[in-house]
């Protein structure tokens, strides 16, 4: 299944405003019910420069992409990146994965 990416800052605010969340060491994701597959990335400037953020949102997008297979139904995303000193595509899978097997999605 593809998903697509979450872009209006209007449907940003209506997942933040109306969304379940859930929470990991390294992650947490705002979801809500939806027609179709739809996944965005919020991510501040406490978590550096350009280029280390654009790093993240890639590992992100990433192990979503390879997540996706274990949803059931569809969905609207936002995962919001914590804070670390090291990110890496392992914690971000492991983490997606055991939201999604906590959350029963």
């Amino acid at each position: 299944m593809e998903y697509f990416r979450l872009k209006k800052q209007s449907d940003f605010q209506k997942i933040f405003q109306k969304g379940k969340r859930a929470f990991s060491p390294s992650l947490t994701m705002l979801y809500m019910p939806c027609d179709k597959m739809v996944m965005g990335i919020s991510i501040g400037k406490k978590h550096g420069k350009s280029v280390q953020r654009n790093r993240i949102k890639r590992l992100i997008r990433e192990a979503f992409r390879l997540t996706q297979n274990q949803i059931q139904g569809t969905y609207s995303f936002v995962l919001i990146p914590k804070v670390r000193e090291e990110y890496t595509f392992d914690t971000f899978e492991k983490h997606l994965l055991s939201m999604i097997k906590k959350e029963k999605l």
